[in-house]
């Protein structure tokens, strides 16, 4: 299983000094892979979660991440497709794989708050049906044909997308939601399926079933399919599961943490990145900046990759370039 790490895109730490710095951290210790991730706007009078309260672009800050990295890849965990054209998001993406030199991965969302789909001129129905189009458009454009887009949602006249995507046929196309529909779509249609910042991973195997069944459905071949799982690290004190479910994973000590990866390396999951973007000592605007970056980097150091492997950890984690 590959490890990555979630990019300093929110709250106090979310500086263009950390990006960097934490991007050199990330790519020397042995992570695969470093993900953003999109919050358009916070509602007033809202309740959301401090995480979502300052979020950088997630689209512009890999432009940013390709100039301060060499190997490691850069993905979108989730950008919302409703927010953006497809012919938009594909220019966007092509963009990052060429400045990255092939390193770009694009995650797609459908997006749930109401007010954002109003300040981005978008429409909530159907949005399943509108996704599925959306990924033919971007893959007709990466194709570079050149022929006329005509569905029932998207039209793109005769024309092309250039430079051409560095990654053919273009850069991967991964799949966020919990639903069993969302997931069967992602089986069906995507190089991948990422998980949320909600999703209970001591049910991981549930959704990786059905994904990997609506794949086989589809005539694909179901071991090809990523599982990527966005693994919200709680680090100190066990967070527990409400009604005395036990400890949640991904909380506690080093240890247990250690422990958990292992765990969801045996129930499929291919790839998973810790992100500290959902610690409030971390990614809360009000956090201390100071204490925020050191917290990371302590946590990052932790659980490299190189580290795991060095010490024999769970046998089952890989440094990146390892497969």
């Amino acid at each position: 299983m590959k490890l990555g790490f979630g990019a300093p895109v929110s709250g106090a730490w979310a500086t263009p000094d950390n990006l960097t710095a934490f991007a050199a951290r990330a790519e020397a210790a042995g992570y695969a892979t470093l993900w953003t991730f999109q919050r358009l706007l916070v509602p007033e009078g809202s309740a959301m979660e401090p995480v979502y309260h300052s979020v950088l672009d997630p689209m512009v800050t890999l432009g940013y991440l390709a100039a301060a990295t060499t190997r490691i890849r850069l993905g979108t965990a989730v950008v919302n497709a409703p927010y953006l054209s497809p012919a938009v998001l594909a220019k966007q993406a092509v963009t990052a794989d060429v400045l990255s030199s092939g390193r770009a991965e694009l995650g797609l969302g459908l997006g749930w708050l109401p007010q954002e789909f109003t300040a981005a001129g978008a429409a909530m129905d159907r949005r399943g049906a509108r996704t599925e189009e959306y990924i033919a458009v971007l893959r007709h454009l990466w194709a570079g044909a050149g022929d006329e887009f005509r569905g029932e949602f998207y039209q793109v006249p005769a024309g092309w997308v250039a430079p051409r995507p560095v990654q053919r046929p273009g850069p991967p196309v991964l799949l966020g939601g919990s639903v069993a529909r969302a997931l069967r779509r992602a089986g069906r249609l995507a190089d991948g399926w990422l998980t949320s910042s909600r999703a209970d991973l001591s049910r991981i195997a549930e959704g990786i079933a059905e994904v990997r069944s609506a794949a086989a459905a589809a005539g694909r071949d179901p071991a090809a399919v990523r599982i990527i799982c966005r693994g919200v690290v709680r680090a100190g004190s066990p967070a527990t599961v409400p009604e005395g479910g036990g400890r949640v994973l991904l909380s506690g000590s080093f240890d247990d943490i250690r422990a958990d990866t292992g765990w969801l390396a045996s129930q499929g999951v291919t790839e998973l990145f810790y992100d500290l973007n959902w610690d409030p000592l971390v990614g809360a605007p009000d956090a201390d900046p100071a204490g925020a970056a050191a917290r990371a980097e302590e946590i990052l150091e932790e659980l490299a990759p190189s580290r795991q492997a060095a010490a024999g950890g769970t046998g089952q984690v890989h440094a990146a370039g390892d497969g």
